[in-house]
């Protein structure tokens, strides 16, 4: 295989350290980035233990990392003030992992012209290529959405671009730092001659008649589970490509006919969790268009060993809706195990049934609170300027109650976090400091793995003075505030007022059937067995990979 010579025979497990100057916040989006090349490659991190090489991940001045592996007793990454994204994270330790810039490729100049007027100066060499004796294409072609393209405006002086497209429709494409491009994780995983990612595990979208392996049993149902372009009443179309293709399905139960209590099950093919951490997550798209007493229930069957080989039945959730919505389902499998969707008739008389589409399952966390906007693009551009959306109001896993607010700016959106009060507000520790909120703008696309998500993660640290009183309790601190029939009491948002631009809601699949849809995760200090600390005294120099 064509490798680059800086990560020839480099084991594609990589120990690593956090430098004890590391900000909390950037620490725990680390955490995030090591959990997308879990998803999308083989490449693995793992705490150091007494490894010559190693990543030592610190907070030096600006985001920087060399390419490939560069030195022993641990190789500097820096997470600088500002660099905590997780687009950024992923861009540095992509270098780490042996991959140049996109428009440092030796055949760059087919597709990108550098503007070398317009460079700050001492900047330049950020611009060269490199010779195909030091790095290597692998046979990709040039990807203008690869997060380890510079921006039009890369260390521009001010007097225009740095970087000009030769295919226009580019310009603004470049320099996104939302997360890894498909064609990222790609050249990834041939470069660590990756089989399969680390926690992936299933996806289904219907559109093969296989149906991914799932088998059908229907209890006096006449019919059962059938696959579906279009029903009369809705869904009108599939999820995954909105009916724009001749071969866009999904699955359907209609309940118009059978007895209350009749069952038909949607049975997944047997699967094996290799992760230690016994964690999955569920992820899939419903349709309701039945009686509201009609049941879309999840379960899952796990086989513990020889002498049941029935497996265990475990009630995982049950489901109701109206239109394509998301939906997330924390799994705890520690076994071989299968997923069952089972529609249940309820007593009332139903003309339609439950749809679901877009399945995908993988080893990792679910996030806690799911949030769906409907119609956002005419809600953001018709809307007074500054207008202020709230989420319904979340609790942490540990009682903590929060929203999630959209300031609406016509052409741009804010997004931001605040305290409210709630019901368990008098047996909580105060301030509430030392949790990240992490709010993700899901990318929409059918296949976790194609995914590109826009997302930002604040940090309750009590070093933020001017914050102090966010994270304090609103009973004491905040204000009331009356909605409707409702009164409580909140705390200032903190948060981002350019969270993204109606451009750029409209380059992925943000915005799908008109809706978005948030999630959303509160978590505390890292207390994965990955976080682990180290202090050392470094003399680094800036290199061409800054940025």
């Amino acid at each position: 295989m064509d490798r680059s010579p800086k990560v020839l025979n480099l084991p594609s497990l990589l120990p690593y350290v956090f430098y004890m100057n590391s900000a909390l916040n950037a620490k725990g989006i680390i955490l995030q980035a090591f959990e997308q090349f879990r998803l999308k490659s083989c490449v693995n991190f793992k705490p150091r233990g007494s490894e010559y090489h190693f990543i030592s991940a610190q907070k030096n001045r600006g985001c920087s990392s060399h390419v490939g592996r560069s030195s022993k007793y641990g190789q500097p990454l820096s997470i600088g003030n500002y660099c905590d994204h997780i687009g950024i994270v992923e861009h540095e330790f992509l270098h780490a992992l042996g991959i140049w810039h996109e428009q440092s490729r030796y055949d760059r100049d087919e597709y990108v012209t550098i503007v070398w007027k317009n460079i700050r100066r001492g900047h330049e060499r950020n611009f060269v290529k490199v010779s195909p004796h030091y790095s290597t294409t692998l046979g990709f072609p040039y990807d203008y959405s690869s997060v380890l393209h510079y921006s039009e405006t890369s260390f521009s002086k001010g007097e225009g671009p740095t970087i000009i497209t030769k295919q226009p429709e580019y310009q603004k494409i470049i320099g996104q730092r939302l997360e890894m491009s498909p064609q990222d994780a790609l050249m990834l995983n041939k470069l660590y001659g990756c089989k399969k990612s680390i926690s992936f595990m299933e996806h289904c979208n219907f559109d093969n008649q296989r149906l991914c392996g799932m088998s059908r049993c229907t209890k006096s149902f006449v019919g059962g589970w059938k696959r579906r372009k279009t029903v009369i009443g809705g869904p009108y179309s599939d999820f995954t490509n909105l009916g724009k293709t001749d071969v866009d399905y999904f699955m359907k139960m209609l309940t118009a006919s059978g007895q209350e209590g009749d069952t038909a099950r949607l049975e997944s093919r047997e699967m094996t969790p290799s992760r230690k951490c016994s964690v999955q997550c569920l992820q899939f798209y419903y349709y309701h268009s039945g009686n509201e007493s009609d049941q879309l229930n999840v379960w899952m069957r796990v086989y513990r060993d020889e002498r049941n080989p029935n497996g265990t039945l475990h009630h995982m959730g049950q489901i109701t809706g109206s239109h394509w919505m998301p939906y997330h389902v924390p799994l705890n499998a520690t076994k071989t195990f299968q997923v069952e969707f089972e529609v249940r008739k309820g007593a009332g008389q139903s003309t339609g049934g439950f749809s679901i589409d877009d399945i995908n399952l993988s080893e990792t966390e679910c996030p806690h609170h799911t949030w769906q906007i409907k119609d956002f693009e005419n809600l953001l551009t018709t809307s007074d300027i500054n207008t202020v959306v709230y989420s319904p109001r979340y609790y942490s896993p540990e009682g903590y109650a929060y929203q999630i607010a959209i300031y609406l700016r016509e052409m741009l959106f804010g997004v931001y976090v605040r305290l409210v009060s709630g019901k368990y507000d008098d047996q909580l520790q105060w301030p509430y400091h030392h949790r990240q909120v992490t709010i993700q703008l899901l990318d929409q696309n059918p296949h976790t793995q194609q995914r590109m998500s826009k997302q930002i993660s604040i940090t309750t640290e009590p070093s933020l003075q001017d914050d102090y009183d966010s994270w304090n309790n609103p009973r004491k601190v905040g204000m009331l505030e009356n909605r409707g029939d409702k009164s409580f009491y909140v705390n200032p948002a903190v948060g981002y007022l350019k969270f993204l631009t109606l451009t750029q809601l409209k380059h992925r699949e943000f915005l799908k059937g008109g809706n978005i849809c948030f999630l959303i995760t509160m978590q505390g200090e890292p207390s994965n067995p990955d976080a682990i600390f180290l202090f050392y005294q470094w003399s680094t120099s800036d290199n061409i990979e800054l940025g």
